[in-house]
């Protein structure tokens, strides 16, 4: 039987799930679920890419590198999410930290550490990953789906968020290197944010989540009936090749992210 995680903090409660991918299985405050239920869904992590690697290939200095091809013609969301997660520390009512280690089909040695640390009112989420031999470019970040509709007679969620731009999308779904003024949605955009990542979901009358975080990248992803996605990631679609992000031994990369809550009324 898969084992879960379970954090709780005044009436929050948040579900972890190591053995599939250290995905956030379940975000419930005061009994209402946040997050749409399912194998895929949730939240997952996205390590040690974010997004679409164009046609799976990307290189390292004068090595290329091919990765398998899930979303065809490209790769999707890197491995984190197929691996089996394991305790970085013991787990406490409001704090659990996993790891995994990168093998292949991932060219490079290394770790990814997951924590969470949960408080009533907002989860902390931190993704490092650590080199362990020689220097890789790599990203990481979250895949929320936040359900459209709370389910209780409310009214669906409005986004809300300032970007200084949208990465123009080519033919082959990846940003083609304009930057444009942010259209209106449906999205499954990458935006630029340099202050950092803040996006607001608002359920009227209902409840209200802050996505932060000190990044600069998010991809709002709105197409599905069921469920909108905030993804706050340390690059672009396809940032291995375009915006690499070396990570040495001496170096690691850390992604933050805050998810704040209230609820109204």
């Amino acid at each position: 039987m898969e084992t879960e995680t379970k954090l709780t903090a005044g009436d929050a409660e948040l579900t972890l799930r190591p053995e599939q991918g250290c995905r956030i299985a379940s975000l419930k405050v005061g009994g209402t679920e946040l997050l749409r239920q399912g194998d895929k869904f949730g939240a997952f992590l996205m390590v040690p890419w974010c997004g679409r690697t164009e046609n799976g290939v990307f290189r390292n200095g004068g090595v290329t590198h091919q990765l398998p091809v899930d979303a065809p013609p490209h790769a999707i969301h890197g491995t984190g999410r197929h691996s089996v997660w394991h305790e970085a520390a013991p787990a406490t009512e409001t704090t659990a930290a996993f790891y995994y280690d990168l093998v292949d089909p991932w060219p490079y040695p290394g770790r990814v550490t997951h924590a969470v640390e949960l408080a009533p009112h907002s989860a902390k989420l931190t993704l490092t990953v650590e080199a362990r031999g020689d220097s890789f470019p790599a990203q990481a970040g979250w895949h929320p789906w936040w359900l459209r509709n709370l389910g209780q007679g409310g009214q669906d969620v409005e986004l809300a968020f300032s970007a200084a731009w949208q990465e123009e999308r080519g033919d082959n779904h990846l940003p083609n290197g304009n930057r444009i003024d942010p259209k209106p949605g449906p999205w499954d955009d990458c935006f630029g944010m340099p202050d950092g990542v803040e996006v607001a979901l608002n359920w009227p009358g209902e409840m209200t989540v802050r996505v932060s975080s000190p990044s600069e990248w998010v991809v709002v992803y709105t197409e599905q009936p069921e469920a909108v996605c905030v993804e706050p990631q340390s690059g672009p679609p396809n940032g291995l090749n375009t915006r690499p992000r070396l990570v040495t031994p001496i170096d690691p990369l850390e992604i933050t992210t805050v998810w704040n809550w209230q609820k109204v009324g």
